[in-house]
């Protein structure tokens, strides 16, 4: 493999559909983080949130459209409070790519609103970038990290990003290039990087001789197990494919609080190309999003959920919340699934729910199921 030069993104070439979805995602989940940390900030002792885009590019891609640093900057701009404390970091090592941004910043409508000015930094990440990370307390940031293959991408400043309160990240991870560079020996200590040195050998072994997808569930299934041994207590994966429907690479989000999981998974539920019985696929297939004549799903999402709960959850009486916070971890369903999912199950006479059916108010016509209802499972 020939190695790669990613200090010059082609990627901002492309735009399109799937960039598109990537920068929305980023930028929808910014607001509503920063919804959720900024009436808190008083605990932890300060006045700011943080954005910081490592690999930030030229602000938009060559059709025009506007990545992530523009979209996050006007929604500050549109938010009395987050023009008054968000401290945008923005960097890129081309000067091909951070001298448009700075240009494309200055320009954007209403910027001098922002209190803090934006900065733009031209710093190769690597272990300088990680070693002051490490040193310093950061003030609460969501962590944009979008490099073209894989180079500066690693533990270590994932570590560094993730470690103080309140610190979310969001993260390229270039399936197609990460996995052909697993069995490639010149790139090995980038591969360590990824996914540390011993865990690394490990996968080498596990992925040799595997099919296409049960190779892909386990390089994810590794970076996962790394990232949660930093600390990253709720990893979720948004898979982007092509016109093939191959998988080409993942938008990776980190957070230490169920409540930023659930959020995300939300957002990623809204930009998925698939939605069967109202349950995302969580991904953005390109082969979807242009069939003409979509074939009729075979799946029947809420149907297994049925079923899974009652095996679960059997004898147990939980309350609606505390089922989807504790069974929901690295599925695809949304509170309103389980909702659903119970709602069937009550109908059926399944399970009973206290208060029962009769006493709960209804909407459009079906009864609710409140957070807080009691589920008594059989």
């Amino acid at each position: 493999m020939v190695p790669e030069d990613d200090r010059i993104n082609p990627f901002f070439a492309e735009g399109g559909e799937q960039s598109r979805a990537k920068a929305a995602i980023v930028a929808q989940y910014f607001k509503a983080w920063a919804n959720v940390i900024l009436p808190t900030t008083t605990s932890w002792g300060g006045t700011r949130v943080g954005y910081i885009d490592l690999f930030a590019g030229p602000g938009r891609y060559h059709d025009g459209t506007k990545s992530t640093p523009l979209l996050v900057l006007e929604t500050a701009i549109g938010d009395p409070k987050l023009s008054q404390t968000l401290v945008a970091t923005f960097n890129d090592s081309a000067d091909a790519h951070s001298a448009p941004l700075e240009a494309e910043i200055e320009a954007l409508p209403g910027i001098d609103k922002l209190k803090h000015k934006p900065k733009v930094y031209t710093s190769e990440v690597g272990d300088a970038i990680v070693e002051l990370f490490s040193k310093v307390t950061l003030i609460p940031s969501l962590v944009f990290i979008d490099p073209w293959g894989y180079r500066g991408l690693s533990l270590p400043l994932l570590r560094s990003v993730l470690k103080d309160w309140g610190c979310d990240c969001v993260f390229f991870f270039n399936y197609n290039r990460i996995n052909m560079g697993l069995t490639n020996p010149p790139v090995s200590k980038h591969m360590e990087a990824i996914f540390g040195a011993e865990r690394v050998v490990h996968l080498r072994d596990q992925v040799a001789g595997r099919s296409p997808a049960i190779r892909e569930e386990l390089i994810l299934k590794a970076l996962t197990a790394a990232l949660k041994d930093l600390g990253g207590k709720f990893v979720l994966p948004f898979c982007f494919r092509n016109e093939d429907g191959r998988t080409t690479h993942y938008l990776i989000s980190v957070t230490k609080h169920f409540k930023g999981y659930e959020i995300m998974r939300a957002i990623m539920a809204r930009h998925s190309t698939k939605v069967v019985d109202n349950v995302p696929s969580l991904d953005h297939s390109l082969k979807e999003l242009n069939e003409l004549s979509p074939e009729l799903p075979l799946e029947h999402p809420i149907d297994d959920l049925k079923a899974h709960l009652l095996w679960a959850y059997s004898g147990r009486t939980l309350t609606v919340r505390g089922i989807f916070e504790g069974d929901s971890i690295g599925k695809r369903y949304l509170l309103e699934n389980y909702k659903e999912a119970l709602r069937r199950l009550e109908i059926d006479g399944r399970i009973k729910a206290n208060p029962p059916a009769d006493l709960r108010p209804k909407r459009k016509g079906q009864v609710t199921m409140a957070d807080k209802t009691e589920i008594i499972f059989p």
